[in-house]
């Protein structure tokens, strides 16, 4: 039984004082709450901010992106240890606003894979289809190419170790969702992808997210779903009140 994950990414939002308020109000809202894993990505300045409200509390926190070395001389980067030192848990790698605005590849986000594990952070992977790729009858294809991109290298165990998220981009902050169908049937050919790339024990052990527009009108029903091991949420994740509704999916 995979447990449940819902991740909260806030983008390139937030201030300290709006931060504190929406922080402690998802603390009180989901403190009662043990039906998943629940985890905050926040913009790295507010790490340890982050780090000192949620420490303690049943809220993970980890980063929105990373670079794939230790140090160097790389002007505005972040590394992983740096995401280890206040605390984080997880880093997002490969978000399409990564790929669409700052050129990232899937050669990139293999080596940011392969980074995050040496630092025992948890990668949540990003792969999805564009818009014109779904109406050209290729969401399947660009999803292999991104998943089996992303792990070149990666053995049975690093792939068991991992989530990926499912993030149609034609449906990040449009309000156009997947329909429960169309998710189901991207989240079980991913599994199958992985059990290809490594072996089924390994592939059923991987947490695939589902993200685009998730909202708490359509969380349960997506959640409902066989192969739909949770949510990585944008902007209701920017809401106390919708977010502490989504991770009460029923």
């Amino acid at each position: 039984m995979r447990r449940k994950l819902v991740v909260g990414n806030w983008k390139m939002y937030g201030n300290l004082a709006w931060n504190k308020t929406l922080l402690e109000a998802i603390v009180a809202g989901v403190h009662d709450h043990r039906n998943a894993d629940y985890a905050i990505c926040v913009p790295h300045p507010y790490l340890c901010q982050v780090q000192s409200i949620l420490q303690g509390t049943n809220v993970a926190w980890g980063g929105q992106n990373m670079n794939q070395f230790e140090g160097g001389a790389f002007t505005g980067s972040v590394a992983p240890h740096m995401l280890v030192d206040f605390g984080c848990s997880y880093v997002i790698i490969g978000h399409s606003e990564r790929r669409q605005y700052f050129g990232e590849t899937d050669e990139h986000v293999a080596k940011k894979v392969q980074a995050a594990r040496r630092d025992a952070l948890v990668p949540i992977i990003c792969v999805g289809e564009t818009l014109e790729e779904r109406e050209r009858g290729e969401t399947l294809a660009a999803i292999a190419r991104q998943v089996r991109g992303a792990l070149q290298g990666q053995d049975a165990k690093a792939i068991a170790s991992l989530v990926v998220a499912y993030e149609p981009v034609w449906a990040i902050g449009t309000g156009r969702t997947a329909t429960p169908a169309q998710a189901q049937e991207v989240h079980a050919f991913i599994r199958s992808t992985l059990a290809g790339l490594a072996d089924p024990p390994a592939a059923e052990i991987v947490r695939i997210l589902y993200g685009g527009s998730v909202k708490p009108d359509n969380v349960d029903s997506l959640m409902a779903q066989s192969d739909i091991d949770g949510a990585l949420v944008g902007g209701a994740s920017l809401d106390a009140e919708a977010f502490a509704r989504i991770v009460q999916f029923r």
